[in-house]
């Protein structure tokens, strides 16, 4: 029986079944990098540095920059690479591709260690209760769903909503980290968490659209 990286096969190649993810933690890749760092690090090295794990990661990168505290208006700059990965992976990309102007874009080993610095604690934390289990999916089956709802949450978080940004990005992280580790629980808790940020947005965006319309009508 040989083994490839979503599972085992049988010696007629068909899959057996789901082995876990072995290889380093994301919070390690990203202290890695935060740690050697010593000039500009762009988009493009780090896509490059976490290999054929890229997709995952990014997911999880991209959804960071959208948690943190930042002017009104940046989650449409920082919600693009992150809708550009999502798609890649609900149309089954082997590997992430990102456009130039995106790839080039760099951080200081100051602000790249500024991002890791907020991320990489909380990672930590949750990859100590998250470990493979109960994962529902074959091979790529899972990177191509887990990019379609990826790629909802992320067209919502590029939509000019005060704070409406903050849950969806939540989840993609949870969602990012599930593929990741292939822990089925933590996608099914991802899943929810986005299903709730989808309510709250509709709520909201709804509401507004009630008011400016009970508003038009007072005018009139």
């Amino acid at each position: 029986m040989k083994q490839d990286a979503d599972g085992f096969e049988d010696d007629k190649g068909n899959q057996a079944g789901p082995s876990p993810r072995r290889g380093r933690r994301l919070s390690e890749i990203f202290a890695k990098l935060a740690r050697e760092a010593k000039d500009d690090i762009s988009i493009g090295d780090i896509r490059d540095a976490l290999g054929n794990r890229s997709f995952a990661p990014l997911l999880v990168l991209f959804a960071a920059f959208n948690l943190l505290p930042l002017p009104p208006g940046a989650s449409a700059v920082l919600g693009l690479p992150l809708l550009i990965v999502a798609a890649q992976m609900a149309f089954g990309s082997n590997r992430a591709w990102l456009p130039a102007f995106i790839s080039r874009r760099s951080l200081s080993p100051e602000q790249f260690r500024t991002v890791t610095d907020w991320t990489v604690p909380r990672l930590i934390r949750l990859e100590e209760v998250i470990r493979p289990r109960y994962w529902p999916f074959w091979r790529r089956q899972g990177d191509r769903v887990v990019g379609f709802i990826a790629l909802i949450l992320s067209v919502s978080i590029t939509l000019p909503i005060p704070l409406g940004n903050w849950l969806p990005a939540f989840a993609t992280a949870l969602l990012g980290l599930a593929l990741s580790e292939r822990d089925g629980i933590l996608f099914v808790v991802g899943s929810m968490v986005g299903v709730a940020s989808l309510a709250v947005i509709s709520v909201v965006v709804g509401g507004a659209g009630f008011a400016t319309h009970a508003f038009m009508v007072w005018l009139g």
